[in-house]
């Protein structure tokens, strides 16, 4: 199923590219082409490391053998709703492995965990581990996209890149969305 964005569409949690689409619209940028694919047509790694119901950074970690912590391009809350956009570095190279955006309900986590959330230094995923918080993984499409400037910028990038990454929703036990992610890996090396 391919389904382009229009570079006009306006950001909606229901779009692929929410919530990173809300952050190119409040920066008066146009997302880059952008394509819904069937997870199974993913080549490999990507499809390794994004076709499955588990958290990116412990996929990311295991793959890469390193730690995580998350460097913070931009961020913005609004009541019980934080939105940040992140690059994940590996610990010690600092080596680029992930760009995405999320949108955070702080109201479904305790006050602790929301207090480590707010540090900005971890993942989710890893705080979700950290706080032995429940949660279930469903992405909701898997992306192809082709890199653009910013993307480029953030994830240490020179040139056209065909780039992988998924949409996806963490959801507590009740249902609840603790989260809307949007994940952008690099090329693999």
């Amino acid at each position: 199923m391919n389904s382009a964005i229009p570079d006009s569409a306006p950001a909606s949690s229901q779009s692929i590219a929410y919530p990173l689409d809300e952050f190119y619209a409040r920066s008066g940028l146009n997302l880059p082409p952008l394509d819904q694919i069937d997870g199974e047509a993913m080549p490999e790694p990507y499809k390794s490391l994004l076709v499955h119901e588990r958290d990116m950074t412990s996929t990311l970690e295991n793959f890469h053998k390193a730690g995580i912590h998350l460097r913070l391009v931009s961020r913005r809350q609004q009541s019980d709703e934080y939105f940040r956009e992140v690059v994940l570095v590996l610990d010690g190279s600092e080596k680029p492995v992930e760009f995405g955006a999320i949108r955070i309900n702080l109201a479904l986590f305790p006050p602790d965990a929301r207090a480590a959330i707010l540090e900005e230094r971890y993942p989710l995923g890893h705080l979700l581990k950290d706080f032995a918080i429940e949660y279930q993984s469903r992405p909701k499409a898997f992306l192809r996209l082709a890199s653009d400037k910013t993307i480029n910028e953030f994830l240490k990038l020179s040139g056209a890149h065909r780039l992988y990454g998924r949409r996806n929703t963490l959801l507590n036990p009740a249902g609840e969305a603790l989260a809307d992610i949007v994940e952008i890996l690099p090329p693999a090396s």
